[in-house]
């Protein structure tokens, strides 16, 4: 026989026990969403492609920027569209911003300077796509292709809606991230993508930003 205190702590604990189930039922669904998008290729005409960026040394794109590239090379040689956007700033004693290296190494195989679109201020995805967003906006640009990893593509695809844009993603298949190697990745984007659909990715972002 259950005591005056027994009844509600057993009702708290099947409460507990119910959210729990729930924030990994959440976990779950959204992680395979993350996977699914991560196997979409949405090749159309677009008013650009935006390539998000990625470390550079010395102005030389890293493995992983320069298969982000090579992929938008590609589409651009489709004419799905005549621009491409270039993202990334740079980190603290850096000469060269992540863009401004994705632009000499599309410059030097045939992309005229005309083609090509610098954001140069973004410290994350977040910021990438919101300075890409408004330089795209105030050409009347709202279509986008958005290259990056597979893994990164539902919640880029998520931040471009959030910013105004119509997304679509085309991520790059030569990426030097592979295999088990991509695993914490999935497992970020699987937090960042849970929590940025609740509360949006402005303020996770801002969130993140506040804690370091």
């Amino acid at each position: 026989m259950l005591g005056p205190v027994g009844a509600p702590l057993r009702l708290v604990r099947r409460v507990i026990a119910l959210l729990l189930g729930a924030i990994v039922l959440y976990l779950v669904v959204t992680a395979f969403q993350v996977w699914q998008a991560s196997r979409r290729d949405q090749v159309l005409p677009v008013s650009a492609i935006v390539v998000l960026g990625a470390a550079q040394y010395n102005g030389v794109p890293s493995p992983d920027l320069a298969a982000r590239l090579d992929h938008a090379l590609i589409l651009w040689r489709q004419k799905l569209t005549s621009t491409i956007v270039v993202t990334g700033g740079k980190e603290p004693g850096d000469v060269y911003t992540e863009a401004s290296a994705g632009s000499r190494y599309l410059a030097a195989r045939g992309v005229p300077a005309a083609s090509i679109l610098e954001e140069t201020s973004g410290r994350d995805s977040w910021e990438s796509l919101e300075s890409a967003a408004t330089i795209l906006r105030q050409r009347g640009d709202r279509t986008v292709l958005l290259v990056s990893d597979p893994f990164h593509d539902e919640r880029i695809s998520l931040m471009a809606s959030e910013l105004g844009l119509t997304p679509y993603v085309s991520p790059t298949r030569t990426s030097p991230i592979r295999g088990s190697t991509r695993i914490p990745y999935f497992a970020k984007e699987t937090l960042e993508v849970s929590v940025g659909r609740i509360i949006g990715f402005r303020r996770l972002v801002s969130i993140e930003h506040l804690v370091g």
